[in-house]
């Protein structure tokens, strides 16, 4: 059991001070959709950059990582590192179609390409992803680790005094509140594990070989056999770059942060700022976990590797600062998620119905949202404690889940002949297929690893829809006006900024040296 002591407490409590300071200050003035959803569209680089990796780095991140490395070794940083690469792929590729088009939400986007049906199932698909997984597993692993560090406090008190904080200042605030925010917690949260990495890296002595000498080969290798724990070479290379497209391009909570900047160059740098930033998550939080497995050998719980390494190499005094770094992840992810919903639900369902409402009635109906999202999101966290595992519960359903709306999405961002209905077809044969597959995966019939078969149903959607699309032919066009979009991402290259170029350059091979040393 941690004991936190009084200038632990006191660390917390400033944070949740001047994260309430902050999200009150934001809200003054502004009263419009533009304002709360998309904070005006004024939001620069470094605040959009810093934004879209806090909201990513949730509790979840803090625990399962390290646990992840503690059982299966570092292979479990593929994920933050391809991360990296999906980004830059959408600064150059897809932020010009999104800037151009300047739309509030990522399903506008898809009626705008398509027609409003296929708005309202990546509305509904996402706002369901959303609550259920982003915000609730959020929820649920800070809480399960709160809990550890404050005696007393239960599973449910916990989630929804944190939910209810949270949904309060996002609320208020909107996404100039969330991101501002999020740039404190980012801060918080990397000079927290930075503290705790450095810590643990001192019990080697400070000496890698130490390190290579003391755990095991295995355990510090990112590219992994098919048959190995952890995740293997094939899934990193089919599963990972399309569950993460879905995460980094077509996930409205962290797309808002993009479609909140003030124009082309800011978002495109804001995506480079993230994917470097994204690197970090391997020597902060995974690396630990590996070298824990030397230092405390025989965890029972891989998921308590990072509060146990709190307790036992954590001075006094510094404990507080892990906390705070552990609440700001899961604040900024839940701050996230809950303006986005509200966002989905005000601007692709209440404004359709309802044309005649004003602007300001809108942002009252996205504050009212915000809090009933808030709410279910808090009711169903704890019931993630019935469920095979966090991690799995997360990374499965988005394997199954997002796959066929990566697919739908890619071929008619670069197809004019794919029109809406052989699109939703396209959609709901991969659903289908996906839901199947789930099935068999379940009863244990088929036994391939998650990420492998992220690969399968995006590609069985693609040939759906390509399917449908020759059977419906002629029938099913899209609009002449709105088949221009299909074509803007072949000139994104010649829309991004040169320096952002250059930088995306840099990037990749710092990733290439990284995925090289540790082999």
């Amino acid at each position: 059991m941690v004991h936190l002591s009084t200038l632990d407490y006191v660390a917390i409590a400033t944070y949740f001070l001047i994260t309430a300071l902050i999200g009150a200050r934001v809200a003054r003035g502004k009263t419009t959709t533009e304002d709360l959803f998309l904070a005006g569209r004024t939001l620069g680089p470094l605040a959009v950059g810093f934004s879209l990796f806090a909201a990513n780095v949730s509790s979840d991140t803090l625990i399962g990582l390290p646990g992840a490395a503690y059982r299966t070794g570092i292979s479990a940083a593929n994920y933050e590192w391809m991360a990296g690469v999906v980004l830059i792929f959408t600064a150059l590729f897809v932020l010009p179609v999104l800037m151009r088009a300047r739309v509030t939400t990522m399903p506008e986007l898809m009626e705008r390409r398509f027609d409003p049906r296929l708005r309202k199932y990546l509305s509904g698909v996402t706002l369901f992803l959303s609550i259920v997984l982003d915000t609730a597993g959020s929820l649920y692993a800070g809480a399960l680790i709160i809990t550890t560090f404050i005696p007393g406090l239960t599973l449910w008190e916990t989630t929804l005094i944190v939910a209810v904080f949270t949904g309060i200042y996002t609320a208020a605030g909107g996404l100039r509140a969330v991101v501002y925010t999020d740039v404190m917690q980012a801060i918080v949260l990397l000079v927290g594990s930075a503290v705790l990495s450095i810590t643990v890296f001192g019990k080697f002595g400070y000496s890698w070989h130490n390190v290579v000498k003391a755990v095991h080969p295995d355990k510090l290798s990112l590219i992994r056999p098919i048959g190995a724990p952890g995740v293997p070479w094939l899934g990193l290379i089919t599963g990972l770059p399309i569950v993460g497209f879905y995460y980094w391009t077509m996930n409205q909570y962290v797309v808002q942060r993009i479609l909140g900047a003030r124009d082309i160059s800011s978002a495109g740098r804001a995506s480079i700022i993230a994917a470097s930033l994204k690197l970090l998550p391997l020597f902060l939080m995974t690396l630990p976990g590996a070298m824990a497995s030397v230092l405390l050998p025989g965890l029972k719980d891989p998921d308590q590797v990072f509060p146990t390494m709190v307790e036992k190499f954590i001075p006094a005094g510094l404990t507080g600062l892990i906390v705070a770094g552990l609440i700001a992840a899961l604040m900024s992810t839940c701050s996230a998620t809950l303006n986005s919903a509200a966002t989905l639900v005000t601007v692709d369902f209440i404004q359709p119905r309802k044309p005649d409402m004003s602007q300001a009635q809108l942002a009252r109906a996205g504050r009212f949202i915000t809090m009933i999202i808030t709410l279910l999101a808090a009711l169903w966290a704890p019931m993630i404690q019935h469920f095979q595992g966090l991690w799995a519960y997360l990374q499965q359903v988005f394997a199954f889940v997002a796959s066929p709306l990566v697919a739908t999405f890619l071929f008619g961002l670069w197809s004019k002949r794919l029109g809406p209905s052989a699109a939703l077809r396209g959609l709901i044969s991969g659903h289908v297929f996906s839901a199947l597959l789930f099935v068999a995966y379940a009863l244990h019939w088929v036994h391939i690893h998650f990420t492998i078969i992220a690969g399968v149903v995006f590609a069985a959607t693609a040939i759906f829809t390509w399917a449908w699309m020759r059977v419906l032919d002629a029938r099913d066009r899209p609009a002449s006006d709105d088949a221009h979009l299909a074509v803007i991402a072949h000139e994104g290259l010649e829309r991004v900024p040169r320096d952002v170029l250059w930088a995306a350059a840099g990037v990749l091979a710092a990733t290439a040296a990284i995925i090289v040393t540790f082999w």
